[in-house]
């Protein structure tokens, strides 16, 4: 038997990337899915993507819908029930940061940004859970939160805004398992480094820019240790053992770093100290 064979889940940000990914695996093993974003068409071809894996259609669910809205968020909600009878795992995977109209980064951008960062990365996770709590708790069920190594320790100068939306997720994964495991509902989260997911140009990146970065980071030790950039079904994978109580029972409110490598290192641990001391 499949070992999410009998479960719901709900996955945000299911139209591509990371929650895309995440969708399939979930679905791959048994679990009926509810699929969500905003552009129908992306989601359609999540929709397919789960299709060609082998999973009946009677097991997905797709809803387009903006996160942000309350009203969008009790109609993913009553759908998923409405359609599937309960909701075991809930994935906050829908985040973003956005490029300043003006060029300005960090500290510089203007707060307008902050707040539908804020909104996006923070606000809707908070309102989703709470309207998914009832029935998270009559399945005894599971919530996997979609953090970020950008959360910290390290600064994040360029991207203030995006980084402290994280920060505060981290805190709310934290708090939050603490709340629900009094009703056996665990919740924790995954921290992911750089991946390749298409945030690129949906933040307003030219076309190529990640890639270019990416790049970078690959063939530079101080960035990736690991010299590869994650793909999604990387996460996606972490995010199942999460979701999977056989596999990961006693790990309550933490999130688990999935960065290559990239927040062990400091600059002089990047560099080969070895061939330093024993060069002429």
């Amino acid at each position: 038997m499949a070992r999410f064979s009998g479960k719901v889940a709900l996955v945000t940000g299911s139209s591509n990337g990371i929650g895309r990914a995440t969708a399939i695996v979930l679905a791959k093993d048994g679990a009926k899915v509810t699929i969500t974003g905003r552009n129908a068409q992306r989601l359609e071809e999540t929709r397919q993507e789960i299709l060609k894996a082998g999973v009946p259609e009677d097991h997905v669910l797709a809803v387009a819908v903006d996160l942000v809205s309350e009203e969008g968020q009790d109609k993913l909600i009553n759908s998923t029930i409405e359609k599937f009878g309960r909701l075991d795992i809930l994935v906050n995977n829908a985040g973003t940061a956005f490029v300043d109209s003006e060029g300005r980064v960090g500290i510089d951008q203007d707060v307008s940004d902050y707040d539908k960062v804020m909104r996006i990365n923070m606000r809707s996770v908070v309102t989703l859970t709470q309207k998914a709590k009832e029935h998270l708790i009559k399945a005894k069920g599971e919530v996997v939160n979609v953090s970020s190594i950008a959360a910290g320790p390290q600064a994040q100068p360029e991207m203030t805004y995006y980084a402290m939306s994280k920060a505060a997720l981290d805190q709310f994964t934290r708090s939050s398992a603490i709340s629900f495991i009094q009703h056996g509902v665990r919740v924790n989260a995954v921290s992911p480094g750089c991946v390749t997911t298409g945030i690129g140009e949906a933040i307003g990146f030219p076309p190529g820019a990640f890639e270019k970065m990416a790049s970078f980071w690959e063939s530079h030790k101080e960035c990736i240790p690991s010299g590869k950039v994650g793909q999604p079904v990387d996460i996606a994978n972490v995010i199942a053992f999460l979701a999977d109580r056989n596999l990961s029972s006693y790990i309550i409110g933490q999130s688990i770093v999935a960065d290559g490598g990239s927040t062990l290192v400091m600059g002089m641990q990047a560099h080969d100290m070895m061939a330093i001391l024993t060069s002429a």
